[in-house]
């Protein structure tokens, strides 16, 4: 009797542990998006969207600090809301979008603040340049996706960038030079 009573609280145990365990989430293409802005000229802020996300996300609700992220976006599905203006971006004279087909953001250190609150460092590649940079994230939620019943996660996590640090300066300073960056992603378990 006592053997079996060891048995099944050591199968709850295992169990348990078995769901505190880091969970891989593969990212939404159709919910996760890299959002620009800028200013230009000191009169207004556009905007500029970046879709075809690829990628993962690896988070551990026990260990956060050890949580990676690993996505990439599509240049040439750049939408400044400004037909022109998208032909220009995937131009070589900015994101040459010919020779460097996506931006990725590799994270390298997660610092868990709190409150559903990161830091996540990690490296970003445009345009061939690779550079470190540091975001303010926030994890949205996890859980059973309504639609799939899959675990879900979410997050939006923002930076802010010089361009002219990845070999795209057109217009500097007129147009600006920093570029907020805002990252917001879904993603369901593999």
């Amino acid at each position: 009797m006592n053997k079996r009573i060891t048995s099944v609280i050591a199968a709850a145990l295992l169990s348990t542990s078995a769901f505190a365990a880091p969970t891989t989430y593969s990212v939404d293409p159709t919910h996760t998006f890299a959002v620009a802005s800028w200013s230009h000229f000191g009169f207004s802020t556009p905007t500029a969207v970046f879709a075809g996300a690829e990628g993962t996300i690896t988070y551990d609700a026990d260990k956060p600090a050890s949580s990676k992220i690993d996505i990439s976006v599509s240049i040439d599905t750049v939408d400044s809301f400004v037909e022109k203006l998208n032909e220009e971006f995937v131009g070589s004279d900015w994101f040459n979008a010919a020779e460097y087909p996506k931006a990725t953001f590799v994270s390298t250190k997660v610092v868990p603040h709190g409150d559903n609150k990161f830091s996540v460092t990690g490296d970003l590649t445009i345009k061939g340049t690779t550079k470190s940079v540091t975001m303010d994230a926030v994890l949205n939620g996890t859980g059973k996706h309504p639609m799939s019943g899959k675990p879900a996660i979410g997050f939006d996590a923002t930076t802010v960038i010089k361009r002219s640090d990845f070999g795209i300066s057109q217009y500097v300073p007129h147009v600006g030079d920093e570029i907020t960056l805002r990252l917001t992603t879904e993603a369901q378990a593999k």
